[in-house]
């Protein structure tokens, strides 16, 4: 079985100074292995001279990338092949002056905004805890400070004792050396787009996909965004249908609220400050919320409904929602959005990485349908009673495509439901897999077959 090309392997059938450029990468990444002497097809060539790589390659990359990776020869096939392990690196390294990273199987060079990223990362502290230049105390907003008081005493009771702004800044480790944090100014802050421009959150109602008939920008500090988005959702956006627990009136929006505040808290959150504002978009059937910034490394996007590690992009403004009892810190925000849109008989919400950021999409339930879909309800019984999983809304959407153009391409799919190629035959191969989808005819002439 030949080995293939990925995130933390790479092959080169002869070494030149692309290499260094590919372990400069790893090291900027999660580390990784180049093999000398594969070519791109993972067929071993060999080297000749294969001793004299043991000495080349630690002295070249120590004196040009300022580390030393580990270098053995091995044996395939016969041939001798060079193995190069590189390990993560903890600073950031720099090829002549720029910075590459590891993007699937491709070393990839990082400017702007995603090299600030890198550096910030290699420093070990994340953005929101570098100090705001400019700022001082005038521009901290002290109602915002007491009504974090009252928020936080089940967790940090003592702060009832605290009486200065300043003193409950410095115990939420917001100050250094009497200097204003970033995260200050979100947190806190009278007016947080004066040092932060993209700081705030835009909502707007569409009637098809370029009809905007309604707009409005949510400002302020990060706690008065979320309650102003909800608020905004619930009497201008967002349909409400009534109900009574007793004598009590209820008023439930199209989508459970406490599904879309833990998502407005999870985008203000973990957001990229550095890049483009929160959206939240609402379409005649569905909601979609936006922000700047990617999954970190090691999570991906169908690790968020189930329980993952939590990783937040901005350290202290995940604390100081954890503090205010806003949020959970084990990663079950994520879960919790789900759970609400299943209680409410939604769809699942689909989390996806799309634009340079992170997106999670609700829908509505069809007419006459739950949350609770499975298999069958939507391709037939026979499937349904054969296989007891339930399909995602992709994969839904995939399965209506289809069965309207069975000769449909992978790509065409990929533009028709707003999905990357590979993530709609990755859903190809698990509707195969479930005995949904067969092919039949050649791989270019052929068509699919639905099952049910």
């Amino acid at each position: 079985m030949r080995r293939v090309e990925n995130q933390n392997t790479e092959f080169k059938q002869a070494w030149n100074d692309n290499c260094l450029k590919t372990i400069c990468a790893f090291a900027n990444t999660a580390g990784g292995k180049l093999f000398i002497g594969i070519n791109d097809t993972g067929k071993p060539v060999g080297v000749k001279a294969a001793d004299t790589y043991l000495d080349d390659i630690p002295n070249k990359t120590k004196d040009i990338l300022g580390i030393t990776p580990d270098v053995t020869i091995k044996k395939k096939a016969g041939k001798d092949i060079i193995e190069v392990a590189v390990a993560p690196s903890s600073a950031p390294i720099s090829y002549h002056g720029r910075f590459f990273t590891r993007s699937g199987s491709s070393s990839i060079e990082i400017k702007g905004h995603e090299l600030v990223e890198l550096l910030m990362q290699k420093s070990g502290r994340s953005w929101d805890g570098f100090i705001e230049e400019g700022a001082t105390l005038k521009d901290i907003d002290t109602a915002a400070i007491n009504k974090f008081r009252k928020l936080a005493v089940k967790k940090i009771p003592q702060i009832t004792g605290e009486k200065s702004a300043p003193a409950i800044l410095q115990k939420l480790n917001l100050l250094e050396k009497g200097k204003l944090r970033r995260a200050a100014i979100l947190l806190f802050g009278k007016n947080p787009k004066k040092f932060h421009t993209t700081a705030y959150i835009k909502v707007g109602k569409f009637v098809s996909s370029t009809d905007l008939i309604s707009t409005d920008d949510i400002e302020g500090n990060l706690f008065d965004q979320v309650d102003k988005a909800i608020e905004v959702l619930r009497v201008k956006y967002l349909l409400s249908n009534i109900t009574y627990d007793g004598i009590y009136r209820k008023d439930n929006m199209e989508y459970p609220e406490e599904a879309l505040r833990e998502a407005i808290i999870n985008a203000v959150i973990h957001r990229n400050y550095m890049g483009a504002h929160t959206q939240l978009r609402i379409d005649p059937e569905s909601l979609n919320l936006w922000n700047e910034g990617g999954l970190p490394p090691g999570i991906g996007v169908d690790d968020l409904k189930k329980w993952h590690l939590s990783r937040p992009r901005n350290e202290l403004l995940a604390d100081v929602f954890f503090k205010a009892g806003m949020i959970e810190a084990w990663g079950r925000g994520t879960v919790k959005i789900v759970d609400e849109c299943k209680k409410a008989g939604l769809p699942e919400p689909e989390f996806r990485e799309e634009f340079g950021g992170l997106s999670v999409h609700f829908c509505k339930a069809a007419p006459g349908e739950s949350g609770e879909k499975k298999v069958g309800d939507r391709v037939g019984g026979k499937v349904g009673d054969r296989v007891g999983e339930r399909l995602s809304l992709n994969q839904q959407k995939m399965i209506e495509h289809i069965r309207k153009k069975p000769s449909i391409s992978a790509r065409e799919l990929s533009g028709l439901i707003g999905i990357s190629q590979r993530k709609i035959e990755d859903n190809i191969a698990k509707l195969k897999a479930m005995g949904i989808l067969e092919r039949t005819g050649s791989a270019k002439k052929g068509e699919w077959r639905v099952n049910g």
